[in-house]
Formats: structure tokens, C-alpha cells, sequence
């Protein structure tokens, strides 16, 4: 019987969409939810932040914090990478602004 290492590179694999497939109506869903516009707002000063630093900031469970930064990804507007047994989560400024020019200047406000 063969075992998968624990570390294997498809548990840190992270998917996120390409630039050209974002989508206005899924970000503006994904921005829609207070608490995902507060961590899309945190993460406006370019700094990257670990989950558990936005889960403390916002005063969010874990699995809560998990469920909307995962929203947040799969909508593109954070990337997600991993660093140990942490995943650190940044804004994808350049992305968004190259597909929809001036949104996050307006989300950030």
C-alpha cells in the first residue's frame, strides 16, 4: 500500500482564476457580503496577511474567515499562497485593476 506524504504538492496546490475569466458580476457578489469588502479593504495597503491575522482583525471564527477569504479567491480578487502550514492571502491589485480599471479605487474608499 503506497501513502501520499502529508506535504504532497497537491494539498498545497492553490487554484485561481486567470485574469481574462474574472467575471464583474461574481466580484460584485463576492464584495456584496460586508465582512468580504472589510477584507478586501484590509488588504488595500498591499501587505499580505495571514488567515488567522484577518480571521483577528475582523473577530471572525476560523471556519468563518476560511469560507469568505475562499469566496474572495475563487471570485479573483485575493491570491492565496501557502507558507508552511499557514496560507498567506494578498489583494490581486494589478488583476482586478488591468480587467475592470478603477474598482477597487471605488471599493477601497
Amino acid at each position: 500500500m503506497t501513502h501520499m506524504p502529508v506535504d504532497s504538492p497537491s494539498r498545497d496546490r492553490i487554484i485561481h482564476p486567470a485574469t481574462d475569466t474574472l467575471d464583474l458580476a461574481t466580484v460584485m457578489r463576492a464584495v456584496g457580503d460586508p465582512l468580504r469588502l472589510a477584507i478586501v479593504r484590509l488588504l488595500a495597503d498591499g501587505k499580505e496577511r495571514t488567515c488567522n491575522d484577518l480571521q483577528q482583525a475582523l473577530g471572525l471564527p476560523a471556519s468563518t474567515g476560511s469560507y469568505h477569504l475562499r469566496l474572495l479567491r475563487e471570485a479573483g480578487l485575493t491570491h492565496t499562497r501557502p507558507h508552511g502550514t499557514q496560507r498567506i492571502t494578498s489583494l490581486r491589485r494589478a488583476d482586478v485593476e488591468h480587467r475592470f480599471p478603477g474598482l477597487l479605487q471605488v471599493l477601497t474608499r
